[in-house]
C-alpha cells in the first residue's frame, strides 16, 4: 500500500523539522557527543561526527575511523548504491560471541558532494545496543534499510515504514 505524502508534524522549540532537509541530501559536520554500544562495549565515540540529511529521514551519524574500534568491524561481501553517496562497503559488527550482520557501512570513495563522509563508519541504531546523541538515546528509523537516528531534536514524520518509499 502506498501512503499518500503527509502533513508535517509541526516543529517544537529546539527541533528541527526533517521535511525541511534538503533534496538532494547533504553531509555536515556535527560537534555533538556521538557514541555506540554494543555487546555492552563502546564501539564508537566522538565529537568529530558528520551527519547526512534528507527530505522525510532523520539524520544518519558517521564516525571517523579512528574514533571507531575497528576490531570490532568486519568487512563483509556485497555492497549497495545511493544516488547521492555513491557505493558502500558494509561491515558485520562483533564482539565475543555476538555478531550483528551488516550492521555498519561507509563510502570508501563517495561522490564529491559527500567526500566529508570518505572512509567514516555509520551503524544502524536497531541492531546496536544504543546509540546517543549528547546523552539522549537515539530510536532506530522505522524500514529495514535506513540507518537514521530519531531524537527529540527532530520532528517527522519519518520515512521507512511501508508504503512510505515514494515520499
Amino acid at each position: 500500500m502506498r501512503l499518500p505524502h503527509p502533513e508535517p508534524d509541526a516543529a517544537g522549540p529546539g527541533q528541527e523539522s526533517v521535511w525541511r532537509y534538503p533534496r538532494p541530501a547533504a553531509a555536515e559536520r556535527v560537534a555533538n557527543h556521538l557514541k555506540v554500544v554494543f555487546d555492552g562495549r563502546t564501539l564508537a565515540e566522538t565529537r568529530a561526527g558528520v551527519r547526512t540529511i534528507e527530505t522525510s529521514h532523520p539524520p544518519t551519524f558517521y564516525f571517523p575511523p579512528g574514533d571507531v574500534d575497528q576490531a570490532m568491524l568486519e568487512a563483509v561481501a556485497g555492497g549497495s548504491f545511493c544516488e547521492w553517496k555513491g557505493n558502500a562497503r558494509y561491515y558485520d559488527v562483533v564482539s565475543g560471541g555476538r555478531r550483528a550482520a551488516r550492521a555498519a557501512w561507509a563510502y570508501p570513495a563517495p561522490t564529491a558532494s559527500f567526500a566529508i563522509i570518505r572512509d567514516h563508519i555509520a551503524f544502524y541504531p536497531a541492531l546496536m545496543d544504543a546509540c546517543f546523541v549528547d546523552d539522549e538515546q537515539a530510536v532506530s528509523q522505522p524500514g529495514r534499510f535506513y540507518g537514521g537516528w530519531i531524537t527529540s531534536r527532530v520532528a517527522g514524520p519519518f520515512k521507512g515504514p511501508p508504503g512510505t518509499e515514494f515520499w
